[in-house]
């Protein structure tokens, strides 16, 4: 794996994590009935995701047009992390309308 694709990586897996991130204010936001800052920290965590979500489409995209992704366990690593997240924020939002429901 040369430099740039392991920046792209981790860029991959910092935007995951810190969409996780948000989604865990998020849910302890909610959780004390702080709805308004669980909305904002679901906004945070989207933009977050688009961004790891992003940066994930442009490999697939490199890879589509010939380009060798090298794969790694970093590379694995990082988008077993991004789906992880996606399931986190999924789980998240239905979480904080349950939380919202009985308040």
């Amino acid at each position: 794996m040369n430099d740039e694709q392991l920046q792209v990586v981790m860029g991959l897996i910092l935007n995951a994590g810190n969409a996780k991130c948000e989604a865990v204010a998020a849910l302890a936001a909610a959780k004390a009935g702080d709805f308004a800052t669980a909305e904002t920290k679901m906004a945070d965590a989207n933009q977050a995701l688009i961004a790891a979500h992003n940066t994930q489409t442009g490999l697939l995209t490199a890879e589509a047009s010939g380009d060798q992704v090298t794969m790694t366990l970093l590379m694995v690593h990082a988008q077993d992390h991004l789906m992880n997240t996606i399931s986190y924020l999924d789980l998240t939002q239905e979480l904080i309308a349950l939380y919202q429901r009985i308040a």
